[in-house]
């Protein structure tokens, strides 16, 4: 057995005894807020139970992580996150099961249980992403990567991989027939793919990716072939873009020796699109409960430090072409399109910077308040009555203009008008202000295409992340 092997094997027992040791941490937290917390709040009976009671509940959770494959498969860190979600749900579904079919609902309290899976939700995904960066870091959770091909396609997948560093890849180089002498960051690209053998060996690659523009059927096959048992993974990227990739499933037909990629349209679905307005009706009513005093108080703000309406509104395009008043705090002074007028007709830069964004770094219609406002995403905030008038969602492409439609969504303006606008969106959490509108409409886009539910979430949370760092606010 190798070392890189050794190393393989070490990391997943490590990561079982971590995850053990989290399981019953968590638990232990759980338990004192069933014993010192709960009780003061609602009434519950007494709880004498000591931890090893309830011990065998803790390999259940782990038998669900390895038929997940949560040991032997690295994933990017949201897709993880699913699937720990996933197998928690099922593991409580598991243990409930257990008691009822065995008469111990009275035995045990069905209450702590519930608790700590709350826990386990909340907690256990930050303890294991800690974890896994602890082992990557000592070189035990590392999977070296050869990259062949040293074009566009090759240095998006390299700065994807770097970007994700839940994968735990560590790339060892680039290998490619092109003789220019070129570097992709300080990595050379290396002359010969027939000498791959000698690179895997000497370098100790586990996954070999393939990322080179242009390659035939033939060329790939051979490829393929050629180094498959040689390495753990050989990774295949193709020349795909624009479509719905996420969640694709790919299906397989032994007899031909042909796989074919099965892409969904989940918003043709009635009960996925009804569960996304409930959802969004049930978090609208709760963020309006918590927002309403903070509301208030930045009306007062406004209307103590400029002159004019409280609320802005505008007429947005909405799901099906259908026009709606969407409402902002105005954060702009009252004669807002006369500034903006003088400023494109005398100042060509700005002009410039205006057609690219549609909108302006050091915008001077913005009043003192409405920086603070906008960079918060405060001015965004009675959006929410947008929200729960279904003119809006939660989570959607940006709200525009007609005119913004007519002249940069052109072809794609029939993916925007799938699904209502969003207070927020993928745009704004890939790069928000710093991004292009040519960007913007594709992100948006995509964002129709591969539309789920865990999406949405996802979005929620990098939102809340991107409003506290203050990430490219606009």
């Amino acid at each position: 057995m190798n070392s890189t092997k050794i190393k393989k094997n070490l990391a997943i027992i490590l990561l079982l005894i971590t995850d053990l040791i989290s399981l019953i941490l968590i638990f232990e937290l759980a338990k004192a807020i069933r014993l010192y917390i709960l009780p003061d709040i609602i009434s519950l009976p007494p709880f004498t139970h000591t931890t090893i009671s309830y011990i065998w509940i803790f390999p259940i959770y782990i038998i669900i992580f390895f038929y997940e494959k949560l040991y032997f498969k690295t994933f990017p860190f949201w897709d993880e996150i699913k699937i720990i979600i996933k197998s928690v749900i099922i593991s409580l579904i598991v243990i409930l099961s257990i008691l009822f079919l065995g008469k111990l609902s009275q035995t045990y309290s069905r209450t702590l249980i519930i608790t700590y899976n709350i826990f386990l939700i909340l907690l256990f995904p930050i303890t294991r992403t800690l974890v896994r960066k602890l082992l990557y870091r000592s070189d035990l959770l590392v999977k070296k990567a050869l990259i062949i091909g040293s074009n566009g396609l090759a240095e998006d997948i390299y700065s994807s991989l770097k970007k994700e560093t839940n994968l735990c890849y560590k790339i060892a180089g680039f290998i490619d027939d092109r003789r220019d002498g070129k570097r992709i960051e300080h990595y050379k690209i290396h002359r010969g793919i027939k000498k791959i053998y000698s690179y895997i060996r000497l370098a100790h690659i586990t996954d070999v990716i393939i990322a080179k523009e242009n390659i035939g059927t033939e060329e790939l096959s051979k490829l393929i072939n050629h180094i498959q048992h040689r390495v753990e993974n050989v990774i295949y990227v193709p020349e795909i873009s624009g479509i719905a990739a996420y969640g694709t499933d790919i299906k397989y037909f032994f007899n031909q020796q042909m796989i074919a990629f099965e892409i969904k349209n989940n918003l043709s679905n009635p009960i996925t699109y009804i569960s996304k307005r409930i959802i969004d009706y049930i978090l609208s009513v709760i963020i309006f409960a918590v927002i309403i005093i903070p509301m208030i108080a930045v009306m007062i703000l406004i209307k103590l430090t400029s002159p004019g309406a409280v609320i802005y509104s505008q007429e947005r395009i909405g799901k099906n072409g259908k026009p709606f008043r969407c409402h902002k705090f105005r954060t702009m002074f009252n004669d807002a399109d006369e500034r903006l007028n003088e400023i494109l007709s005398k100042d060509p830069d700005k002009k410039k910077e205006w057609e690219t964004y549609w909108k302006l770094k050091d915008d001077p219609r913005i009043t003192p308040i409405g920086n603070f406002l906008r960079k918060t995403s405060l001015d965004e905030l009675p959006q929410i009555f947008n929200v729960l008038k279904g003119e809006m969602s939660l989570v959607g492409p940006r709200p525009v203009v007609q005119k913004e439609i007519d002249y940069y969504y052109k072809d794609e303006a029939e993916y925007y008008f799938k699904v209502p606008p969003g207070i927020t969106g993928l745009w704004q959490v890939s790069g928000r202000s710093n991004t292009s509108y040519e960007q913007r409409v594709s992100i948006d886009s995509w964002y129709v295409k591969n539309w789920n539910l865990w999406l949405d979430i996802v979005i929620l949370l990098k939102t809340v992340r991107a409003v506290i760092r203050h990430e490219g606010a606009c």
